[in-house]
């Protein structure tokens, strides 16, 4: 979070990450509480195993759909617990439905996320069963441990459930706080690009962007998931009304926000000498400072006071650009002065979004206000995901088979050496497995290291406070340390969820004894994870890059037509433009993600990486462009430049399905393509001296659509053309299927 963020309550710190940890708080403080007064003090590792399982499988939902979710999550628990107990000690039977259970559960996550959550837990529960069974005397029931870990698990869901109930409209806020906050620094970059400084690497600039930008896609998509999970198709109730409404206010403030109006450097070039750009830095600064302040007042839920700075400071833009119009200057000056305007009339309409933040509910004044549900509509339409899924040449599908070969070659080596508590090494190997190189790799430094911070912490506790009740407060505080960290600070959540592992054994044992064991059984198991990796059906980003630029051509294409058809009948922000719209964000944040992982991998493995990266960013400038025209749409009074701009935006549309199809054939078109169709075409709105200011906009837009459409067919051709000549260096480190499906 930001400065602005920083400064929440610690009520708020809790509420911002959903208050899980004040559940957590909650539900391991009233377990220990409970063994404690019982003296039943060796049932508290199983209790509180279990409620940190549950809490693993959580996601955001209302209390109907979590108190489903919660259902689904203790029968898969039960399952898979009761399964370990039957087939503990009898290693080949154990460690075939290990690994078929790793498989079949890592292949939910087709579904959605939720089931994700469920099976990623499910599997780490099993984990938990088999440390607890490992405690277990010869002489005790071993049911006993499993019906423990389930009763922790029910605990900590009955707190779920209830806290879903009593507060449906705390998950939405803490995501629109982050949202705004995304939104906010994601304008403040946007400020940097305004400055009439000559050698200033714009495309680097515009990577950031591009990075950025993904993170506030990422954002928005989570809040609308959560918006829709407690509206679906009925009218929005109390404080969710007001949170509908300022995420519709979020999506016109990132299009508007996004939209580009010309090439930087000529507007640097042209206006070295005047304030204009500084002027339009200062606006764009002043805004990305609003939807900071806009965040800190949904958190705090305070009214938002927008303020006059804004107003001012486009005053003197106004007057900045009347100025620079009186000056006898050159036609290409003009030209660019016009596009100066056309963003000083869309900085206005930003700034009117971010006003009506003050009153949020006007938005149920809009005539559509539906949102998308991309859940499964069926339990076939589920099956159907999964289907699509089961292929090698899907990276879920080659996570899974990783991850079950990952686990057999763990139980294989720990049967072999037979360490201490050697279950410790399954149980890192399924922490630090991800799906992507680069995550795997930065997991695996994290666990080592947070880890062994958390045996030093571990060693010091159990030093100075021997006393069993304060290691319990102790273990209670660290987890819910780790549930408030582990999303943004995995070292020490690692380290936090070592210390508590260390201090509940120790009310069963000597935890002293695990200290070492548990570091070398931790480093046994990352290294594990990333041979896995590497040797494994890896899927690199390099291989899966194809598919995703064919992705994103389309998506830009269809929000391209959207635009189109609104110009011929007037701007409307009805579902399926909004919907085409964030198509075309999430395809090209999509595609920005897979290209910073590919600079996590190995070299051998990317060595057409240069050109991908100049073809993101491309493809980033033009979406900018792309949603500048959207941001200024308006029906076209004169047919004749209607029916030239339906052309034009045909013309671009087709081009980029051209460049689509290109990546999908893994083969440039003949001939180039028809990417210079569009600069042509775009041209036509220019045959009547007399346009007016609308016409000449779009005019000015389609040209810069054009010339990047262009840029994109250069380096696509370059792309395919260098993927299908031999890589230098050695042989891959595997082979799969060229531009493999998602």
């Amino acid at each position: 979070m930001t400065e602005h963020a920083l400064t929440l309550s610690p009520r708020r710190w809790l509420f911002a990450a959903g208050g899980q940890p004040l559940r957590v708080l909650l539900a391991l403080g009233s377990l220990m509480l409970f063994c404690v007064l019982s003296g039943l003090s060796h049932a508290l590792i199983p209790l509180a195993l279990g409620t940190i399982a549950s809490a693993l499988a959580e996601t955001d939902d209302s209390w109907q759909g979590r108190w489903r979710a919660q259902a689904l999550t203790l029968a898969c628990f039960a399952a898979m617990a009761f399964t370990i107990e039957a087939l503990f000690g009898r290693p080949w039977l154990f460690i075939i439905g290990l690994a078929f259970s790793a498989f079949a559960l890592t292949m939910l996550g087709a579904i959605e996320a939720r089931f994700k959550a469920i099976g990623h837990a499910t599997l780490i529960l099993a984990m938990y069963t088999t440390l607890s069974l490992d405690h277990v005397a010869a002489t005790e029931p071993r049911w006993h441990e499993v019906a423990l870990l389930l009763a922790g698990a029910a605990w900590y869901g009955a707190w779920s459930v209830g806290w879903a109930a009593l507060f449906p409209a705390e998950p939405v806020q803490a995501l629109l706080v982050r949202l705004f906050d995304a939104l906010g620094g994601y304008v403040r970059f946007k400020a940097s690009l305004f400055e009439p400084l000559r050698g200033v690497d714009i495309e680097r600039k515009r990577l950031s962007l591009a990075q950025l930008n993904s993170r506030v896609v990422a954002e928005l998509n989570a809040a609308k998931e959560s918006i829709f999970r407690r509206v679906g198709s009925r009218a929005p109730t109390g404080r969710i009304t007001r949170y509908r409404g300022l995420y519709l206010i979020a999506q016109d403030v990132h299009e508007r926000a996004s939209s580009s109006h010309d090439d930087y450097n000529a507007l640097a070039d042209a206006f070295f000498h005047s304030d204009v750009l500084y002027r339009c830095q200062r606006v764009l600064a002043l805004q990305g400072e609003a939807c900071q302040r806009l965040a800190l007042s949904i958190a705090r839920r305070e009214p938002f006071v927008v303020g006059g700075a804004t107003v001012q400071a486009l005053s003197d833009l106004r007057s900045a650009i009347a100025h620079e119009r009186a000056r006898d200057d050159t036609p290409q000056r003009r030209a660019l002065l016009a596009s100066v305007e056309a963003l000083a009339r869309n900085l206005a309409l930003l700034d009117g979004q971010l006003a009506g933040a003050s009153q949020p509910e006007a938005q149920a004044g809009r005539t559509d206000m539906d949102l998308y549900d991309r859940s499964p509509r069926s339990g076939r339409d589920a099956l159907e995901r999964v289907r699509r899924q089961l292929t090698p040449r899907t990276p879920l599908f080659r996570h899974a088979v990783r991850l079950a070969v990952a686990l057999v070659a763990g139980y294989g080596l720990m049967q072999w050496i037979h360490p201490a508590q050697g279950y410790w090494i399954l149980l890192t190997t399924l922490f630090v497995c991800q799906q992507t190189y680069g995550e795997t790799m930065a997991r695996m430094g994290q666990r080592v290291a947070g880890t062994a911070l958390g045996v030093v912490l571990g060693w010091a506790v159990l030093t100075l406070f021997p006393l069993p009740w304060l290691q319990s407060l102790v273990a209670v505080a660290a987890g819910v340390f780790f549930f408030a960290a582990r999303a943004r600070r995995y070292l020490l959540a690692t380290a936090a969820i070592t210390l508590l592992v260390l201090m509940f054994f120790n009310q069963v044992g000597d935890s002293g004894l695990l200290l070492w064991p548990r570091l070398i059984d931790t480093a046994i198991g990352s290294a594990l994870a990333g041979l896995a990796m590497v040797l494994v059906l890896p899927h690199w980003a390099a291989r899966r890059i194809n598919a995703l630029a064919a992705d994103a051509m389309r998506a830009h294409a269809a929000y391209l037509r959207q635009i189109g058809a609104q110009y011929r009948s007037g701007a409307r922000d009805d579902l399926a433009y909004r919907l085409a719209r964030r198509n075309a964000h999430n395809a090209d944040a999509a595609l920005s993600t897979a290209v910073s992982d590919m600079f996590r991998e190995p070299g051998v493995v990317r060595p057409h990486a240069g050109v991908a990266l100049r073809f993101l960013i491309r493809s980033h400038t033009l979406l900018s462009y792309v949603s500048a025209l959207g941001a200024h749409r308006i029906a076209l009074a004169q047919a004749q430049s209607a029916a030239a701009l339906q052309q034009s935006i045909e013309g671009g549309a087709a081009a980029l399905d051209g460049l689509a199809s290109a990546f999908e054939r893994g083969a440039p078109e003949a001939g180039g393509g028809a990417a210079g169709q569009p600069v042509r075409e775009a041209l036509a709105l220019a045959v009547a001296p007399d346009a007016d200011e609308p016409v000449a906009l779009v005019r000015t837009q389609l040209g810069l659509i054009a010339l990047q459409i262009d840029a994109l067919g250069a380096h696509t051709e370059e792309w395919l053309r260098a993927a299908a000549a031999p890589a230098p260096g050695p042989a891959p480190i595997a082979t799969e299927g060229s531009g493999g499906a998602r």
